[in-house]
């Protein structure tokens, strides 16, 4: 399966936040949303030094390869190499997506942040494999780095304009997810909704179901 094709399968990516988990761990958290359906993983931690945040990787990558689960490093080139994690992911002010497709060969899955249309065209110009769209909601209560929300139309005018995969994120829930499905999002990716909620497992079971009932997946 190409990464295309892997992408377009994902519904719910949940990415791993310690500061919201209410006291559980990376792994903690990545073992109740995969076990709630999640198809990717993404590990991002701003703050923990370079071992902690490797060992933290090679335990995931288990946890995530034994359940045919996709592990993306956030920001993390060297991480995401050292422990052959399905992919990278990058925002605008990190290494440019061409250099980062330069350094992890053809077959790595490269996410790339975009805000705006033109940052959107040129992440696809220079080798992304998918999009993560937003904020598209209010998000900086619990994401310090996230910008003003740019609502629902973004998501529309890049259906239009972009071939790749959109990874919609900032401030989607149980809901607004719908919604964010309904306007052209292959995936949502989901922070504190999630990670913050007291059950894990159940909360990424229900918003799993309404992704696919939004994509005709289910009755």
């Amino acid at each position: 399966m190409n990464n295309r094709n892997i992408i377009n399968s994902w519904n719910l990516y949940v990415i791993t936040d310690e500061k919201l988990g209410v006291k559980r761990s990376h792994l903690d958290i990545a073992k109740a949303a995969i076990a709630g359906g999640a198809e990717v993983i993404q590990l991002r931690d701003k703050e923990a030094s370079s071992q902690k945040l490797f060992q933290t990787a090679v335990i995931l990558r288990k946890l995530t390869q034994q359940n045919k689960v996709s592990l993306i490093i956030n920001d993390r080139l060297d991480i995401a190499l050292a422990v052959s994690a399905e992919g990278v992911h990058v925002g605008q002010t990190d290494l440019p997506a061409q250099v980062t497709r330069k350094l992890i060969g053809p077959n790595m899955i490269l996410g790339v942040s975009a805000g705006s249309v033109n940052e959107a065209l040129e992440a696809e110009r220079q080798g992304a494999d998918y999009l993560g769209v937003g904020p598209i909601f209010e998000a900086r209560g619990t994401k310090t780095d996230a910008g003003a929300p740019l609502g629902l139309s973004l998501l529309n005018q890049l259906r239009e304009k972009c071939k790749i995969p959109l990874v919609a994120i900032g401030g989607i829930n149980q809901d607004n997810v719908k919604g964010v499905i309904r306007a052209g999002a292959t995936a949502v990716a989901i922070i504190s909704a999630i990670v913050s909620s007291k059950d894990i497992l159940s909360t990424t079971r229900y918003i799993k179901e309404i992704i696919k009932i939004a994509k005709g997946e289910v009755d």
